[in-house]
């Protein structure tokens, strides 16, 4: 199953809280994006931020813009992975584009 979040479309969902998360990050520094996925946002955002992310640390700060949620790791990564496509960066562009957010 899937659902997706937009910044600014209404909180978080506790019941979602266990799932697996795919996610964009905004760098606030140079518009950089990165995609991932987690169990635990909350605590994969602050590490990202902290610099604790080897391959984010050079562009803190970073802001949530774009989740999806998955029942399993392994549609979740399969997901992950189509996001950082050439079909699937251009699809995500165009989405966050379309709500102003890329």
């Amino acid at each position: 199953s899937k659902s997706c979040l937009l910044k600014g479309n209404g909180g978080s969902n506790p019941s979602l809280s266990a799932m697996f998360q795919v996610y964009v990050l905004k760098s606030m520094s140079d518009n950089f994006h990165y995609i991932g996925h987690s169990t635990n946002l909350d605590e994969r955002i602050k590490s990202h931020n902290s610099g604790k992310v080897r391959s984010t640390k050079g562009r803190r700060p970073f802001e949530l813009i774009y989740t999806e949620n998955y029942s399993s790791k392994g549609i979740a990564q399969k997901r992950e992975y189509f996001l950082k496509s050439a079909a699937g960066n251009i699809w995500l562009r165009n989405k966050l584009m379309e709500e102003g957010l890329w």
